[in-house]
């Protein structure tokens, strides 16, 4: 570990880490170019490098983009990556009420606290870590997956029935395809392109930036900027202390985003969005969440900040990515002729330590360059309307083409906005839809798995007996029925409120 550290700290290193955070930053930054992508683009370049320095710029650039999606994310609306969605909850709001800068600064440090925590459980808890990971399995994870579902409550608005209705029509979009039991081609009317499904980066495009381009269209008559911004001088200080005046808060989000990002299959997405239910559940006020709450960005960029490193532990410990650019890495370690998992552990220590020693050292220089750069990147808001609407609708086209190089999912993208614009206006919240369309990828092919399995025992036997199914199903029950009993207790205010009113007249 030590050997890591100072290979870690070498000026070439620094300087490899430094150009992968920079890249990182630009590539999460436009809508729709994922860290996957960002990796895989980068993996050619990294051959004129030893194998050490080229791995710890992939790893920079996959730290610095789980925090640079956040950007258009909180300014303008458009998670362009599934694990951001749930920063926009409360980002976006903060930026309409001119506190665009604390928002940034927030997520930035947020990040780089979840990266941390994410590394240093890496480099001294890979093994105890993973034997908590071995223990999933299809079951497992559908429970998780339903676990995650109960998250609709807090992200609902007025409406819980209209939540659940938005989930389900996430879920019905993400089966589009073909079927994960029977092979059959299922919702695609007779459409070739969608016997492959629905990509779901264009997707979540077409669910939360096109309606925003809209909405930004129907408004240029009533102004000409997003919000109003002024910078203000000793706001990264100010915003750091509120984050870490809530310890338990940033404790409990960073635990969170680590346990479900050595999860392989899981990923930060699932990571933000557990993370941010979690924060609203244990927090004595709610009524602050989805309005511009800063610790719903902290919540969501700790989590899955966190993951990234995390979902690491797999793949060098077992030889088992973590995440899609877990894969990436795994295959550039391939091609240099290193194969990870045990192996790997035993024959080059130096490599798997000081990789982790990167991430960490990572996250420290995306704080750095995302402090720097967040009063340049707030002015994106004060772009009128005219310009900044067309110039989202560009960026999120090449998004959506970029990720398979099909037009169709283009024609998605933007049939999935103007739908979603449409029931807007009746009170859906595109939340529950975007939740639907992240888990149904997830819980469908494990349940599909765990059918499978329970053909040799039983369904009972499969899905409620282990120690794992009975905590998730627990779980998942308590956070229904607390949603439920503060919905009725706020109803409860409001009736007892209504009559003091009346009465008072």
């Amino acid at each position: 570990m030590i050997e890591g550290l100072m290979q870690a700290l070498t000026p070439t290193y620094l300087l490899w880490i430094t150009v992968g955070v920079t890249i990182g930053m630009v590539v999460g930054t436009l809508p729709g170019l994922t860290a996957t992508m960002g990796t895989a683009l980068l993996v050619p370049f990294t051959f004129a490098l030893p194998p050490g320095a080229g791995v710890a710029m992939l790893g920079g650039l996959y730290v610095c983009a789980m925090f640079s999606d956040a950007i258009p994310a909180v300014l303008v609306n458009t998670p362009g990556t599934p694990a951001a969605m749930a920063t926009a909850f409360d980002g976006h709001p903060m930026v309409l009420q001119g506190r665009g800068q604390e928002a940034i600064v927030a997520s930035c440090f947020s990040s780089a606290l979840g990266t941390l925590f994410g590394a240093a459980c890496y480099l001294l808890l890979a093994w105890p870590l993973i034997t908590i990971a071995l223990k999933f399995g299809p079951p497992e994870f559908f429970w998780l997956g339903v676990f995650a579902l109960t998250i609709i409550g807090s992200l609902a608005g007025d409406s819980v029935l209209k939540g659940l209705a938005g989930g389900a029509i996430g879920l019905l979009i993400s089966s589009v395809g073909i079927s994960h039991g029977n092979e059959l081609a299922r919702f695609t009317f007779g459409v070739p392109e969608l016997r492959g499904g629905v990509s779901l980066v264009a997707a979540l495009i077409g669910v939360f930036a096109i309606p925003q381009v809209l909405s930004m269209v129907a408004e240029l008559r009533k102004k000409e900027f997003i919000a109003e911004y002024k910078p203000k001088s000793g706001e990264t200080l100010k915003t750091i202390s509120k984050v870490l005046a809530h310890p338990v808060h940033v404790v409990r989000s960073a635990v969170i985003g680590a346990l479900i990002g050595i999860l392989p299959g899981a990923g930060s997405p699932i990571a933000a969005l557990v993370s941010y239910n979690e924060a609203v559940r244990w927090s004595k006020d709610k009524s602050g969440y989805g309005k511009g709450d800063l610790r719903g960005v902290t919540a969501s960029e700790i989590a899955n900040n966190a993951a990234a490193p995390a979902a690491m532990i797999p793949l060098v410990t077992l030889g088992v990515p973590g995440s899609a650019p877990a894969a990436v890495i795994a295959g550039a370690l391939m091609l240099r002729g290193l194969n990870p998992g045990p192996e790997l552990f035993q024959s080059d220590g130096t490599l798997v330590f000081s990789f982790g020693w990167s991430l960490l050292i990572a996250g420290i220089v995306t704080f750095i360059l995302g402090s720097l750069f967040a009063p340049l990147l707030v002015r994106i808001i004060r772009i009128p309307l005219r310009l900044l609407a067309p110039l989202i609708m560009l960026l999120a086209v090449i998004g959506a083409f970029a990720i398979r190089n099909n037009i169709f999912d283009v024609y998605i993208m933007l049939g999935l906005g103007v739908f979603v614009f449409l029931i807007r206006r009746l009170g859906f919240h595109p939340g529950p839809i975007g939740l639907g369309l992240i888990l149904g990828p997830i819980i469908e092919p494990s349940l599909v798995q765990a059918l499978y399995i329970s053909d040799a025992t039983s369904i009972g036997r499969v899905f409620f007996t282990g120690t794992l199914n009975i905590i998730l199903i627990a779980l998942s029950v308590l956070s229904i029925s607390f949603v439920v009993w503060t919905r009725r207790r706020e109803r409860v205010q409001a009736q007892a409120q209504a009559q003091e009113n009346a009465s008072s007249l």
